[in-house]
Parts: C-alpha cells; structure tokens; sequence
C-alpha cells in the first residue's frame, strides 16, 4: 500500500457525549496499586484499530454497536466510568462516581483503503481519528476513556482510544475491549470477570524495602551528555520500520553460533536497535552509560506474582540493560543480545516488589530518560485480534512514537508477510546514519536476500517520517 503525500479528507464529528452505565453501579473510592501510581504512568495511551467492510454486518451501525456495547461493559468495569483524585503524598485513588467516559461519533468521507500505510504507527492522521475533547487530556478529576468511532464511506470503521496509563495496561486494553465485543456479539457478561483487587497485588510491603538494583530509576555515572539535547521532541522526525521473518532469521543468524540457537525476535530487534539508535545519536564519550528498560508483564509467568486473569491494572516493570556506548556501538550484535537478556533475568516477584516499595520510598520517581529508551513487545497481547464481528482489524495496536518509547506491533504488508512493526523516533541528523545502521546489521549474513526501501511519506508538523519496508 502506498501513501499519497495529496491525501485530503474530512472527518465530521458530533458533540462528545458521556456514556455511563446501563445500571446502577458501587459509589466508592478505590486505590490504585503501587505499581500503577508511577510518576511514568501518567500519561494518556493512545490506541488505533481498523476494520473494513464486512459483507456480513451490512446494515448493523458499528458507532451504535459498539456505544451500547460500552454501556454495558462498564457495568462490570465501573471505575473506568469514574474520575482520578490525589490523596496525601499525591496516592491515586479512583472515585468511582458513575460520571461515564467520553465518547465521539464521526465520519470521513475517504475508503480506508485510501489511508494506506498510514494506518502504521506512526499515523499522521492520529488527532483525525482520536480527537482531542478540550478538557480531557489531564489525569485528575478527567474521563479515563476516550473512544471515537469513525465511519468510511466503504463500510469499514476505524476505533480511535485515549486510556489513562494508571487505570491499566497493554493487557488491561485489550481484555476490556474484548469484553465489549462480548456484549456487541450478543453476550450477557464479560467472558472474562474483571478483577480490581489492587490493594492486594501489587502494593508495597510493610515496611518498603529495596532489594534490587533498579537501573530504569538509578542515575549512573558518567552521564557527560544529555541526550535529553539531541532527542529535542519539537525537531524529532517519526518513522516506522517493519521486521519481515526473513530479517529476524538473518539476525538469528549472527548469534546462532554463540549459544543463542532459541533466541527470541524481540531479544533479536532489541539488540538491533539499541546498537543502531546509539550509533545513530553518536554520544560525544565512549565512555557515556547508555541503557535500554525492557517491559516485562508478570502474568502468567513463573517465579512472578500470582496474578489471577481478570486483573486489568499495571503489572509489569522495566529492568535496564547498561551499557558502555563505546562498547556497545564496536561489539557484535550478540553483546546487545546477551545484556538484553540478562536485564529480562532480572524480573521476579522480588523485583516487582523491589519496584514497588521503591515508589512508595522515593515518592514515585519517573524512569530515567537520559541516553535510555523503553521497548515493549505487544504483538502477544491481542490487539490484532479485537473482534466486534467486523472481523480482525488490518491494523490493531499503539499508533504513537515518543521520544523515549518503542513499541512492537504485529502487522502484516502488502505482500502478504506477517512480521513486527517498529514506530521509532529520531532528530533529523541521526536519520541517515541509522537507516544505513539497520541495513548493514540485516545485510551482514543475508546480502542477497535484503533489500531496503524507504518511502518519504511527506512533510508533517514534526518535519517528516519514513517507512523502512522489505
């Protein structure tokens, strides 16, 4: 699919409306856990889905199918229809109040098929689909949900949503998104009983305790640059690099020698990116600590909490790999890899308790931004797979690349391969210079078989993007 640099359209919105629950539901106030209430965390996540059209849901409106469908699910999910508050120490809380989440009607005159590739994060058209409502972006006292519905003249339908970061995470989404499918599917409950309970998991022990080390918060030495400087987010060019299978096997390829036979793709893109980005920043001391925090979720894994299925909070945390920029920028890829997978061994229920009695001790910090960056492999949460009997969408998942995040999401191109879409931001000297750093680390066992495109996808307000695609 290719962009057109001339694409116009209008999308035409109604008045944002609140929509509350179908019945009554508890007025009480609810804690958030420790691991929610992260200085980090609060901000706004923005999340894009696509769907055609589907010859099978002809005349079934999916603004009213899926309206109705949210009334419901907030029956069962009823905090999301409340407000934040602070309490002492700036604690989050929830008041559960009934005031409902906002939620817009819209229409463009355009057939998504002309949006191309930019429906790919990062979508020019973002502020199109998941309008701004003037007084909702804020964390207290604001609509924890924003979700728009935006018709096509095909058929098809495109849900735009803005989550309040401290209400959930990537797994939270999707399970209530898919518990409003449920209802649109014609169910009477949630497949999946929602569970709060952040006052049981999650928390604080009695009293705190740090018993790890926790790079993703800790200043280290060095530190003689800040890239905080280079990384300045008004001049920041957008791109988006899509991972075919090919390109992982040729990773694998260059460790497959040193005992990294089952390493996994996003230990492989990681490592990938991490060497590239800071070659591509070219710190001015060899010498400078440079670090990548890797989102690790608790669920479902051996030696971490016993988190039951149902719970939609925060739960996981982001160990650092550290890192010599000297070093790492002159080592093969399999150094990344192996400082990549140490940081990953890091994560137990020891370190997410470490985390969370380190919030409680330090009053909450923020991760470090200098010479970091924060990767997170969604592609096994389930965006691709948000069904509201439209079918799965053509593209599910973050449409967002801020400065210091990277975001893996699963898409499948224009020739039909099913691989990992990487949303990366970077100034505009570094641009060139990490291209050729991508391509040269794909190209080293694969010269044949690689080949590198990029597409100019126009000027935009943060100076233009590209799409590195096979």
């Amino acid at each position: 699919m290719a962009f057109s640099s001339t694409l116009v359209f209008t999308v035409k919105r109604r008045e944002p409306e609140l929509v509350v629950p179908t019945k009554p539901t508890p007025h009480e106030i609810k804690k958030l856990s420790d691991i929610d209430d992260q200085e980090g965390f609060r901000f706004q996540i923005p999340l894009m889905f696509f769907y055609r059209d589907n010859p099978s849901m002809r005349g079934k409106d999916p603004v009213g199918a899926i309206r109705e469908g949210l009334a419901k699910t907030l029956v069962y999910y009823y905090p999301f229809a409340g407000r934040i508050i602070e309490g002492d120490n700036r604690k989050l809380m929830v008041d559960c109040n009934g005031k409902g989440v906002l939620f817009v009607e819209a229409d463009a005159n355009i057939k998504i098929e002309q949006l191309g590739d930019n429906i790919l994060p990062p979508c020019p058209f973002m502020e199109e689909f998941v309008h701004d409502v003037p007084g909702s972006g804020g964390i207290i006292g604001c609509p924890l949900l924003l979700i728009q519905v935006t018709r096509f003249i095909c058929g098809g339908f495109a849900l735009g949503i803005r989550l309040n970061h401290t209400m959930g995470d990537g797994y939270g989404a999707v399970q209530f998104l898919n518990a409003i499918t449920d209802f649109v599917k014609g169910a009477s409950a949630p497949s999946i009983p929602p569970i709060w309970q952040r006052e049981q998991y999650l928390n604080a022990r009695s009293p705190p305790r740090i018993t790890c080390t926790h790079n993703e918060f800790e200043q280290i030495t060095y530190n003689k640059q800040s890239s905080e400087d280079i990384m300045d987010s008004d001049k920041l060019i957008r791109m988006a690099i899509f991972f075919s299978p090919n390109d992982i096997q040729a990773l694998r390829n260059q460790v497959s020698s040193e005992n990294f036979h089952r390493c996994p793709r996003f230990d492989l893109i990681t490592a990938c990116l991490w060497k590239c980005r800071t070659i591509a920043l070219n710190p001015a001391d060899p010498d400078e600590m440079v670090r990548v925090s890797i989102i690790i979720n608790a669920r479902g894994k051996q030696g971490m909490p016993d988190i039951p299925t149902g719970y939609y909070g925060n739960a996981f945390t982001y160990p650092a790999a550290v890192s010599k920029a000297g070093i790492l920028c002159t080592s093969p890829l399999s150094y990344a890899v192996n400082l990549v997978q140490n940081a990953k061994a890091q994560m137990s229920d020891e370190y997410i308790k470490s985390v969370a009695d380190l919030m409680v001790i330090k009053k909450r910090p923020k991760y470090i931004a200098n010479w970091n960056f924060i990767v997170s492999d969604l592609t096994r949460i389930g965006f691709d797979k948000v069904d509201f009997g439209w079918d799965n969408p053509v593209y599910g998942g973050c449409t967002f690349a801020p400065p210091v995040f990277i975001l893996y999401n699963n898409f499948k191109n224009s020739s039909g391969e099913e691989g990992v879409v990487v949303p990366i931001c970077l100034p505009p000297l570094a641009v060139e210079k990490f291209q050729y750093e991508v391509k040269k680390t794909i190209l080293n066992l694969n010269a044949h078989d690689w080949r590198m495109k990029t597409r100019n996808f126009g000027q935009r307000r943060f100076g233009g993007s590209h799409l590195f695609q096979k």
